[in-house]
């Protein structure tokens, strides 16, 4: 079986931009709550980082996503509270920070 020398280049080719890929990938899977927040950290827990969260910054929270919102029901003092999505009311016409505006749903 005889090869060419571009089949051999293609070839070459081929399996390093599968690797680049491949690559690509795992490193997405790995990083996609940080690149939400602009390189931010991820808040785990009732509160946000103080001086670093923003409004509408994504969290976590009793192992659900949330998002960092203005409110006093966490003992967070001046930091940001990070609710549970499920406990937000959001505005998909009203933007903040590029994301919809979320606030604590009344009762919740």
């Amino acid at each position: 079986m005889k090869f060419t020398i571009l089949t051999s280049l293609f070839l070459t080719a081929l399996s390093v931009n599968a690797a680049v890929i491949e690559s690509d990938t795992s490193v997405l899977r790995r990083d996609i709550f940080a690149r939400q927040n602009a390189g931010r950290p991820v808040p785990n827990g009732a509160c946000c980082v103080s001086n670093t969260s923003l409004k509408q910054d994504v969290c976590k929270v009793n192992g659900q996503s949330g998002r960092c919102v203005p409110a006093g029901v966490n003992n967070c003092g001046d930091r940001l509270t990070c609710i549970e999505d499920s406990r937000l009311t959001c505005n998909a016409k009203v933007l903040e920070r590029g994301r919809p505006l979320c606030r604590l749903r009344q009762g919740a």
